[in-house]
């Protein structure tokens, strides 16, 4: 998808300069605006996807944690209650 968002964003720039030069007919039916507003669209909406999932991964990481921290902490307290034989 970042590819696609480069590959847009640099057609848009391309669409924008022939509109400002007039270098020729090559973008004329495409509005060049939307293009490069499209594309910082995609830009954005890819950067917070990504930003997202890193959250994701980090609340998975932290859930897992916590479950070790309360199976570490049953265990000591099991063995807290375990009454020793003194011989």
């Amino acid at each position: 998808m970042l590819y696609w968002c480069g590959t847009l964003l640099g057609l848009g720039i391309l669409a924008f300069l022939d509109t400002i030069f007039s270098y020729g007919d090559i973008f004329r039916k495409v509005n060049s605006v939307l293009f490069m507003l499209l594309s910082l669209g995609l830009l954005v909406r890819t950067k917070m996807m990504v930003k997202l999932q890193k959250m994701e991964k980090l609340t998975e990481q932290n859930t897992e944690l916590k479950q070790q921290v309360d199976q570490l902490s049953q265990s000591h307290t099991q063995k807290e209650k375990k009454p020793e034989i003194a011989y």
